[in-house]
């Protein structure tokens, strides 16, 4: 598609006027009408209005003219999974798991290999091949090239590393004890909880990065805990297999 088609596609799927968009991204009726018929493109700053507010890359909105990956993972990017910066502006760089709300969730290239690796083994690439794969892989990517200017000094982790001990004190029965939290998109992991009223509640947003983990519980059987966290609180609960029959445990908030 063309810039001129991805924009009236955008436009009429969320609803909206020429006038209403032209409004939203601070330009003229004009202007958009001219968008659609091809005769301009919008410029960069319209762009990243334009990227904000219809939650798609700005290499969507000209045709998807380059195939992205994200710089810190390798992962092929698309609109749904691709990270944002603190204003919520998409940031084509970078998928959802490695860099949330304007923050670089990976400060260690092993932590990050460690995660990736079970999803990428099946019967015909080895745990080896994967494993070497992202070490050739990784640092051709611009996050780890430019790792000492990009990364927080730590800033990250600590805060991960606090998460875990607050975590551990809880000393939940039948939960081990919790040794890392990985990014965890919500939209991922946003189960259902049965409350005792009856209703089934939801505690997270979709498009929200969390820290999370599971862990296999100690008193054996089909159900695991699910560990989830962030600023402002900590789930614990249990489930089966593929998340189903979820149980609440724990929500509290920090």
């Amino acid at each position: 598609m063309e810039t001129k088609d991805v924009i009236y596609s955008l436009r009429t799927e969320n609803g909206l006027s020429q006038d209403e968009l032209a409004e939203k991204v601070f330009v003229t009726r004009q202007a958009v009408s001219r968008w659609e018929n091809g005769e301009t493109v919008p410029n960069t700053e319209t762009l990243k209005l334009l990227s904000k507010l219809f939650d798609v890359s700005i290499n969507t909105l000209l045709g998807s003219p380059q195939k992205l990956f994200c710089q810190c993972c390798g992962m092929p990017l698309e609109d749904k999974i691709i990270g944002k910066d603190k204003d919520g502006t998409p940031n084509e760089a970078y998928c959802k798991w490695c860099y949330a709300d304007g923050t670089y969730t990976y400060s260690s290239m092993d932590d990050l290999i460690d995660v990736c690796i079970p999803h990428m083994v099946n019967e015909s690439f080895s745990e080896e091949q994967a494993r070497a794969y992202l070490k050739q892989v990784l640092p051709t990517l611009d996050y780890w090239k430019r790792y000492e200017e990009l990364s927080d000094d730590g800033q990250f982790e600590a805060f991960r590393q606090q998460l875990i001990r607050e975590i551990n004190d809880l000393h939940i029965e039948g939960m081990p004890k919790v040794e890392t939290l990985n990014a965890l998109v919500g939209s991922f992991v946003n189960l259902a909880y049965p409350l005792p009223s009856g209703v089934s509640v939801k505690f997270l947003n979709d498009g929200t990065t969390y820290l999370g983990n599971q862990l296999a519980s100690e008193f054996g059987g089909d159900r695991c805990f699910g560990v989830l966290a962030n600023m402002d609180f900590i789930l614990v609960c249990t489930y089966e297999a593929k998340g189903k029959n979820p149980e609440l445990v724990l929500y509290k908030k920090r």
